[in-house]
């Protein structure tokens, strides 16, 4: 039971404090900044968060610091923002009123044409000038994966990056870190315990004053919608226009951030999102770094969580494949009643998971791997970055010193109307000996498992083929041959 109550939530818009009741459960950030406080240099392109054009930045306290992301504020839902700081690009100026290092080099490197991503740019730029004082061309890139430029093209604005790294962030020349005390004073008044009810005409928004608090809500509300980052719901509203109300949101609650490692494995709250959860999961699971950045925008990884992941249901979400393919536990809790179950269990059919009304995922269980097994992840786009997967596979396996299949786990996202392991391709391969015809057997039983749709993004037959040659590419590298295309140093200034 939460200790006290209010009917608001309050944050800080750059450099005031906001406190807003009454507000509709679909209002995006977006749509407050640019009709009611009139910021409208934050822009609207896709209203589905692929473009950048609506980056802003979000500080938040956590583990008692402060630190600032970038999110895309058009389907970012403004009441996810209690005890929050806003950063819009008017306000990434010098405190002196001349142009930031970031705004300044992207001037001199002409790095902008039309203007119009030119804001969502600079506010992501910003993020990393703030978070890395020397960054490579590589970390740029990430950093802009989010952030669509048509005109200009990415060499000006990667050596507008470059250059403002040649410039420290001071308490001179930035107004964040000139700020950072008063700031993290104020979100740490803001976060006082309480839950928030916010009641409008067209639905109601519970933002919960913990963990508890949150069961206790949603056991008395199973019709409401939970949202952690929004990088789903935020489409229900700007492309679906559904309606979403009763809201939760449980994207601020510490208990559901935890990340812990041990021997056994990783366990992660399922309120981690991508980015907080990719130190843990690279360095216990290296194999998973590069679909973790090919997963989304930088924006979209900062918002999106893995719990959300998977307790959306998707058949073409990300995690699931691989977490299935390690054997990952999901844990599930209805008030104060808890029940775990293996993730491959947890999802039923499509638009149906194993959750009961009024229960969430609270946690994610990964274990650790054996030594000597093999795994690997690989995820097929139209786009290599910030796009949806036409497929995802991930192949788990163990041999004995004969070289004889021990066991097998394979799973794959894209393939059928939830995420599903390939149990008559595993049977194919258990008990025979790692080799080209045992593989060559197993790709046959692919066809048996799995019956693909068409769709807009992939052929029934494609989806099938990239499956049946993923196990090969698979069996490849687990033998060391070359199996990814890698472009040439000699064309690498082309």
């Amino acid at each position: 039971m939460a200790q006290s109550h209010r009917t608001s939530i309050r944050f800080r818009l750059n450099d005031e404090t906001v406190e807003l009741s009454g507000i509709a459960p679909d209002l995006t950030l977006l749509d407050w900044l640019r009709l009611d406080r009139r910021l409208t240099a934050t822009k609207e392109g896709c209203a589905e968060g692929d473009c950048g054009a609506c980056t802003v930045l979000v500080g938040r306290i956590d583990n008692g610091l402060l630190s600032y992301e970038t999110v895309n504020a058009c389907i970012r839902l403004t009441a996810s923002l209690d005890a929050t700081h806003v950063v819009t690009v008017e306000y990434l100026n010098r405190p002196d009123g001349a142009l930031s290092a970031v705004q300044q080099a992207m001037v001199d490197n002409h790095g902008s044409q039309c203007g119009f991503c030119t804001p969502g740019i600079v506010a992501s730029l910003h993020a990393l000038w703030l978070a890395e004082p020397n960054p490579s061309e590589a970390d740029i890139e990430r950093q802009l994966q989010g952030n669509l430029c048509r005109c200009t093209g990415y060499e000006p604005i990667v050596k507008a990056a470059l250059a403002a790294a040649s410039t420290l962030p001071s308490a001179d020349n930035d107004r964040l870190v000139a700020e950072y005390d008063a700031t993290t004073q104020a979100l740490l008044e803001f976060a006082d315990g309480a839950r928030a009810t916010i009641e409008h005409d067209s639905g109601t928004t519970f933002v919960p004053a913990d963990l508890d608090d949150l069961a206790e809500i949603y056991a008395a509300h199973p019709e409401a919608t939970i949202v952690a980052g929004s990088t789903d719901v935020g489409l229900w509203v700007t492309k679906h226009m559904r309606d979403i109300s009763p809201v939760i949101h449980i994207g601020h609650l510490e208990e559901l951030k935890q990340i812990k490692i041990d021997e056994a494995g990783i366990t992660l709250g399922a309120g981690v999102s991508y980015t907080s959860a990719r130190g843990a999961l690279v360095s216990v699971f290296p194999q998973m770094a590069e679909l973790w950045d090919r997963i989304g925008g930088e924006q979209v990884r900062n918002m999106g969580t893995v719990g959300g992941n998977i307790a959306n249901g998707s058949p073409i979400g990300d995690t699931p494949p691989p977490l299935i393919a390690l054997g990952a536990t999901v844990t599930l809790r209805k008030g104060e009643t808890r029940r775990s179950m293996p993730l491959a269990d947890f999802f039923i059919e499509y638009g149906k998971q194993d959750r009961q009304p009024g229960e969430f995922v609270e946690s994610i269980f990964v274990p650790a791997l054996a030594e000597d097994v093999f795994f690997a992840v690989y995820k097929i786009s139209k786009r290599r970055d910030e796009d949806i997967s036409a497929l995802c596979g991930a192949f788990h396996l163990d041999t004995d010193a004969d070289g004889v299949v021990t066991s097998a786990r394979i799973a794959f996202g894209g393939m059928a109307g939830t995420p599903k392991r390939a149990a008559r391709t595993e049977a194919a391969l258990i008990g025979q000996p790692w080799s080209w015809d045992t593989v060559q057997a197993a790709r046959a039983a692919l066809n048996e498992d799995y019956q693909p749709l068409s769709d807009w993004r992939a052929s029934a037959e494609y989806r099938m083929l990239a499956a049946q040659n993923l196990l090969i590419r698979f069996f490849l590298e687990t033998c060391g041959a070359p199996a990814r295309i890698e472009r040439h140093p000699a064309l690498a200034e082309v």
